[in-house]
C-alpha cells in the first residue's frame, strides 16, 4: 500500500511550457491540473477548484494548481493538457 504523506514533486521542477503560459496569462484566471478520463487537464479553478494539497506553480500573478495524484507523474504541462473547445477557433 503506498502513502501520501510525502510531498509530491518536491525534489524537481515541473516544466512549464511556453503556449501553457500564454494560455495562463490570456485568460487572466488560475487554473488547476487534475484528473481526467483521457489524462491530465488543465481547467480553470472555476470549473475545478484547488484543494489544500495541491503543489502550485506560479505564473506571473496567477497560479496553476495541481492534483497531489498528477504531480507524482508528470516532468512538464504542455499545450496537450488544454482542453480544445471549437469556440477557440
Amino acid at each position: 500500500m503506498q502513502s501520501d504523506t510525502r510531498e509530491p514533486a518536491s525534489s524537481r521542477t515541473i516544466y512549464l511550457s511556453e503556449e501553457v503560459r500564454s494560455y495562463v496569462l490570456a485568460r487572466k484566471r488560475d487554473f488547476r491540473l487534475s484528473t481526467a478520463c483521457s489524462g491530465p487537464i488543465l481547467l480553470p479553478t472555476s470549473v475545478k477548484p484547488p484543494k489544500i494539497t495541491d503543489l502550485q506553480i506560479p505564473v506571473d500573478d496567477y497560479t496553476i494548481y495541481i492534483s497531489k495524484y498528477q504531480a507524482r507523474y508528470l516532468d512538464s504541462i504542455h499545450k496537450g493538457m488544454i482542453p480544445i473547445y471549437y469556440d477557440d477557433f
